[in-house]
């Protein structure tokens, strides 16, 4: 469970200096020990109603060089000691969990690695249940075995913790990630949310990436937001979490977010009440559950009749023979419809004539946009 994300910096020199005595021996046992770390925890916000729904436990060590956090966890994985290591600081993390205010989750790191290791394992028993927790897959020793790894997912979401994978979006380890694990949420890389209120190209890639978590159940988190107009860019385009220095800090329990910072996310909420949306656009269409349900003798619909999973969501649209559905553009209710009709200009051809699937904020069938509703709509005066 390293902490990559860190407002510690590292000091290469007192790195080399402690390396060539026994001072990170003795460090790193007493961590094994029980002794010398305190966790810290970052807030994490829901960007529509400004509040605090969750924290992130970081590990921060009380005594050594002024290094980042995750050397140490390097540092114990070089001696050969990592589970040893990361099974301590999960238990110090844990430990704090009923302190947690009310109505509120928390997050914990975890390297795939880790969930090797039935000593690691084993700290999450001892906290079990674990409802209300989230474990934080990241990847920065490895991969290692697929099939391993997921027994250890499938214990812990058995026992009541959801997964979330780190750093997504940030290259085909993630997407791997991914596949292999099924998370419940996806952490937008810092990579994709620094300066992404000037960036075209980003606020596309994290849209894009919004459409992939509805369709296989999760939900977005933007971390490393640092500014006003970054947490705002994400809330336009639909992350519902986020956290960073602009929020507030890791600190001791249970760091607080400043009232401007609040004031300021729900002004935005107001804000978006006011921006056009596709809701004068939309409209009905019929729909059925799943292409099994809609080929069955007498419950066959309409051609172009609405595909939908279980769970209200939109895979496509009934083709008039076959049976796969009709793929096309998917997007949420909050999307103007210039942005609507650029997005359609910049597709494919063959979906140009399409209707859009509309949803809600959490993924969920609304109705359709027509292309010759959309152009009557921005060609009036």
């Amino acid at each position: 469970m390293t902490d990559v994300h860190s407002d510690i910096s590292a000091d290469e020199l007192s790195i080399e200096t402690f390396r060539r005595t026994d001072s990170w021996l003795e460090l790193i046992e007493a961590v094994i020990e029980g002794r010398g770390t305190t966790p810290h925890f970052q807030p994490i916000i829901e960007l529509e109603f400004g509040g605090i729904v969750g924290f992130e436990a970081l590990a921060r060590f009380e005594s050594g060089p002024p290094v980042a956090p995750n050397f140490w966890f390097a540092e114990a994985a070089r001696r050969g000691v990592v589970a040893e290591f990361d099974a301590a600081v999960l238990h110090s993390q844990l430990s704090m969990r009923h302190l947690l205010p009310s109505d509120t989750f928390m997050s914990v790191n975890v390297e795939p690695e880790s969930l090797l290791s039935e000593l690691v394992l084993g700290v999450f028993s001892d906290h079990a249940p674990l409802d209300g927790l989230v474990v934080e897959v990241t990847e920065h020793r490895g991969l290692g075995d697929p099939a391993r790894i997921r027994q250890g997912i499938d214990q812990l979401r058995r026992q009541g913790a959801l997964i979330a994978v780190d750093d997504a979006g940030a290259g085909y380890a993630g997407l791997q990630q991914i596949l292999i694990l099924e998370p419940q949420i996806l952490k937008l890389d810092r990579s994709l949310i620094a300066g992404i209120d000037g960036d075209e190209t980003k606020a596309s890639l994290v849209e894009m990436l919004g459409v992939f978590a509805d369709r296989i159940d999760a939900q977005i988190l933007a971390e490393g937001v640092e500014t006003e107009s970054e947490a705002r860019t994400a809330a336009s385009l639909g992350v519902k979490l986020a956290q960073g220095f602009y929020f507030a800090r890791p600190a001791l329990p249970w760091a607080a977010v400043d009232d401007s910072v609040v004031d300021t996310i729900l002004d935005h909420s107001s804000d978006r009440l006011d921006i056009e949306t596709l809701r004068p656009v939309l409209s009905v269409m019929p729909a059925v559950e799943g292409m099994g349900a809609a080929l069955c003798t007498g419950t066959l619909k309409t051609a172009g009749s609405v595909v939908l999973t279980r769970n209200n969501r939109p895979v496509g649209l009934l083709p008039a023979s076959g049976s796969e559905p009709i793929q096309t553009l998917v997007t949420n209710i909050n999307t103007s419809p210039a942005d609507l009709a650029n997005r359609i200009a910049t597709g494919p051809p063959e979906r140009a004539s399409v209707p859009v699937l509309v949803t809600d904020s959490n993924g969920r069938y609304l109705g359709v946009v027509t292309i010759n509703r959309l152009l009557k709509h921005l060609a009036k005066p």
